[in-house]
């Protein structure tokens, strides 16, 4: 690809394109459905095969920004219009936009009314949740990482479920309450530093008796998007009122933009805040491995339950980054890249059986292998990934906090480690009773297994969650020098900060 090239931007923009014609084609309702959901998929598609030139041209030995693009915006005001991925950034692009055509694909036939209003949402939504993964400036990352919430509120309050305005509202109001604090930081940052640059930020030495405000103003914002307990009571709601594709990708995108944000700003702009409320914060993580892993436990929903085992799952992230070690940020990196690729193929699986019989209530299934051996075969393989069998994607990411958290404080690493035998608890109680047991209901004797067009929706996230677990030095090399360099500056910081007797 031309170093000159625009890619970031393209990227960023097509979705918009592939929305501008959708929005113009007219005719009879269902020739624009039709059309709508032809158009969503290939230009999802399109994206997805660009977005590759990211995996293939990027330099995993540099910790540098790289496919940069910069043009001034307000230049009066040192604010600009700035693109780039680092190691951390560019597989989040990557799942982004390997995510999105397959949500296209799984509502092909669930979704049935106002169909062209549904695909220019989820475009629109690429758009912006590629844009936040690609902005080096604040300004810009914050129009993206609230635009998210627009197209998002609308899938779930306009295609989601019975209660589905309840859980839109809610999830809007607690995402936008905490954005307010971060915009209050973003503009402290830029009046005092004259710039709202990420990389020129990362040289400017915010002052200590700043840094605690600033670290709760980002946490308020962040903690939300995690969800981070006590806040994450917005994600079940959401979960359960979404439509099977707005779950894929709130659970295997969104829920990484606030363990994203604090990679991205917390840890290298606050470095003695972030050390110095590092007990806070694996206080939440592991209250919310425990809890949250408990009241898994007591679920009969089946998307409330996989909900819950996200915030659980979240929770060794958050407890990964603030280790401060190598082992730790990576596993926290890897173990987001996993749980996007395992907790949307998980709620992919509840989805087909949802399309068929029309419930989430695990007691509503029973013995369901023995008509659909398929599905069976696959939801096997995903819970088996998100209880963290060794070989599939979880179980590395998890394996290297755990480690790191063993360094730092074996209580905290026992507390995070409890997660993974719950996580076997409810994920293999949720397993046993759908899809073991007698096939009694005359309903469910009829039906049918997973069809081509589902096969084709999960194969991709077959693949990644063995490879991943078979070969995961092949995503841990993208950001090992980026963690490197991020923690070198991080620990520069506290070791001058000593030297001065600060």
């Amino acid at each position: 690809m031309n170093p000159g090239f625009p890619l970031l931007s393209l990227l960023t923009f097509l979705p918009l394109v592939g929305a501008a014609i959708i929005l113009s084609v007219r005719g009879e309702e269902k020739v624009v459905a039709q059309n709508a959901r032809w158009t969503a998929l290939w230009t999802s598609i399109i994206v997805f095969l660009l977005s590759l030139a990211l995996w293939f041209g990027f330099d995993k030995s540099s910790a540098d920004f790289q496919f940069t693009e910069e043009v001034d915006w307000l230049p009066d005001f040192g604010i600009g219009y700035h693109m780039g991925v680092d190691g951390i950034s560019v597989l989040f692009v990557l799942l982004s936009t390997a995510l999105t055509p397959l949500c296209i694909l799984a509502s092909w036939e669930s979704i049935g009314t106002r169909v062209r209003e549904y695909m220019i949402s989820f475009l629109v939504l690429e758009t912006m949740m590629v844009g936040m993964f690609c902005a080096l400036d604040l300004v810009l990352f914050y129009v993206f990482f609230e635009g998210v919430l627009i197209p998002m509120f609308l899938i779930i309050g306009i295609w989601g479920g019975p209660r589905r305005v309840y859980a839109a509202m809610k999830f809007f109001l607690y995402t936008l309450a905490g954005s307010v604090l971060m915009l209050l930081a973003i503009l402290w940052l830029w009046y005092n530093a004259g710039t709202t640059d990420i990389p020129e930020l990362f040289a400017y030495d915010v002052p200590r008796a700043v840094q605690g405000w600033l670290f709760f103003a980002f946490l308020a914002s962040f903690a939300v998007k995690v969800p981070m307990w006590p806040v994450h009571t917005w994600l079940p709601d959401a979960h359960v009122e979404a439509p099977t594709a707005g779950s894929v990708i709130l659970a295997g995108v969104l829920l990484k933009m606030g363990a994203y944000g604090f990679l991205r700003f917390s840890v290298p702009l606050l470095p003695f805040a972030s050390a110095e409320y590092a007990p806070l914060i694996f206080t939440l993580s592991v209250v919310a491995v425990i809890y949250t892993s408990l009241v898994a436990l007591a679920q009969q929903d089946m998307k409330k339950l996989i909900a819950y085992s996200s915030v659980a799952h979240m929770g060794i992230v958050t407890l990964g980054i603030f280790t401060f070690t190598p082992q730790g940020l990576s596993g926290a990196i890897f173990t987001m890249l996993a749980h996007g690729v395992v907790s949307g193929a998980l709620f992919l699986c509840v989805g087909v059986v949802y399309d068929r019989v029309h419930s989430r209530e695990i007691a509503r299934y029973g013995g369901v292998a023995k008509v659909m051996p398929g599905y069976a075969l696959l939801f096997m393989l995903f819970t088996m990934a998100s209880i963290g069998l060794p070989g599939t994607a979880n179980f590395v990411g998890e394996f290297l906090v755990i480690i790191a958290a063993w360094k730092v404080n074996p209580w905290v690493a026992a507390g995070g480690a409890s997660g993974m035998i719950l996580g076997a608890c409810y994920m293999l109680y949720l397993y046993r009773r759908v899809v073991f047991g007698k096939l009694e209901k005359p309903d469910l004797k009829v039906l049918a297994d997973l069809s081509p067009r589902e096969y084709v929706v999960f194969a991709p996230l077959v693949v990644l969650t063995i490879w991943m677990g078979i070969y995961p030095s092949s995503f841990l090399s993208f950001f090992e020098a980026s963690v490197a360099a991020l923690l070198a500056r991080h620990e520069a910081a506290l070791n001058i900060a000593k030297l001065a007797g600060m």
